[in-house]
């Protein structure tokens, strides 16, 4: 008896492991473009905020801001893009993509948003009671944004039997801080056809 279970075992195994799909993972460069889904991507994300910054620094209110403010680099904060889609989006790593196009282009300055500017002032809070007092760092030196971007990411999906065509539409906006005024509306999108 014990030797037909251990025979069933042994069958039941080389029975599973023949079942068993073989995974092969590959390295490859990170610049290279993938579309295994049809969702949105990471190069979906850099394409689009790499769009939108050309777009947003080839407008009139940059100039007009140098003009106002004798050269004066405007200082922007990226908020929120929301996710208004049906599919799961990091609009964190979008932002973050919009932030070094910002950076890279150097027009701009750039200060931090949302929960990374209450994590320095944690920080700062923090040096007042336990560092030096020559290397505290002082309450107040923040820079003040001039403007915000904010946006979502939309998508509508039209399909038949086993095809659809999604199309995403990022709509971004930068508005003056202090007064209030939208100053540049923007909108880069991306269509997609699947087919199975």
């Amino acid at each position: 008896m014990k030797k037909i279970f251990k025979l069933s075992v042994v069958v039941f195994a080389i029975f599973i492991s023949a079942c068993t799909p073989t995974r092969e993972v590959k390295r490859v460069a990170p610049d290279q473009q993938f579309d295994l889904s049809g969702r949105w991507n990471d190069s979906d994300a850099k394409m689009t905020a790499e769009a939108m910054i050309a777009q947003v620094l080839s407008e009139a209110w940059l100039p007009e801001f140098q003009k106002q403010f004798e050269g004066k680099r405007p200082i922007v904060i990226v908020g929120l893009v929301n996710n208004k889609t049906s599919e799961h989006i990091s609009s964190e790593t979008f932002i973050k993509d919009i932030e070094r196009a910002f950076l890279t282009d150097r027009r701009v300055r750039l200060v931090q948003a949302g929960d990374k500017r209450e994590q320095l002032r944690g920080e700062r809070a923090d040096q007042q009671d336990y560092a030096s007092a020559e290397t505290t760092k002082k309450w107040g030196k923040e820079l003040g944004a001039d403007f915000i971007m904010q946006g979502s990411i939309n998508a509508t999906v039209d399909s038949f039997n086993k095809d659809k065509v999604v199309n995403y539409k990022i709509n971004l906006e930068l508005t003056n801080i202090e007064t209030n005024e939208i100053v540049w509306i923007g909108d880069k999108e991306i269509k997609k056809i699947i087919s199975d």
